[in-house]
C-alpha cells in the first residue's frame, strides 16, 4: 500500500523559513512527478510546484520555495523561505504515476505577520 507522509508543519513568523518532507512507503512503479499544493481555508488546494524530469513552481512561490527529492530515502522536500502570511494552509505532498494520483494527508503552515 502506497503512503504519503507528510513532516509536521507549524507556526513561524512572516519572512521564516520551514521545511516540509514527504516520505513516500510502498511499491510504486512509473513515478511520473512529486509535488506539493495546499488549500487554505474556503480556498481551493492550489498547486505549489513539482518535480519531474524539471521543477515547476507557482508564479505565487516562485523564488522563495524550492522543490528537492532524494530518491534513496524516498523523500521530497519542501523549503519554504521568505513566509508570507498568505502562505498559511495545509500542505499536501502530491505524487503522480502513470496509472495513479497519490496524495498525504496534510500539514498545516501558518505564517504569522
Amino acid at each position: 500500500q502506497v503512503q504519503l507522509v507528510e513532516s509536521e508543519g507549524g507556526l513561524v513568523q512572516a519572512g521564516g523559513s520551514l521545511r516540509l518532507s514527504c516520505l513516500v512507503s510502498g511499491s510504486i512503479s512509473s513515478i511520473t512527478a512529486m509535488g506539493w499544493y495546499r488549500q487554505a481555508p474556503g480556498e481551493q488546494r492550489e498547486f505549489v510546484t513539482h518535480i519531474s524530469s524539471s521543477t515547476t513552481y507557482a508564479d505565487s512561490v516562485k523564488g522563495r520555495f524550492t522543490i528537492s527529492r532524494d530518491n534513496a530515502k524516498n523523500t521530497v522536500y519542501l523549503q519554504m523561505n521568505s513566509l508570507k502570511p498568505e502562505d498559511s494552509a495545509v500542505y499536501y505532498c502530491n505524487l503522480r504515476t502513470l496509472e495513479r494520483v497519490y496524495w498525504g494527508r496534510g500539514t498545516q503552515v501558518t505564517v504569522s505577520s
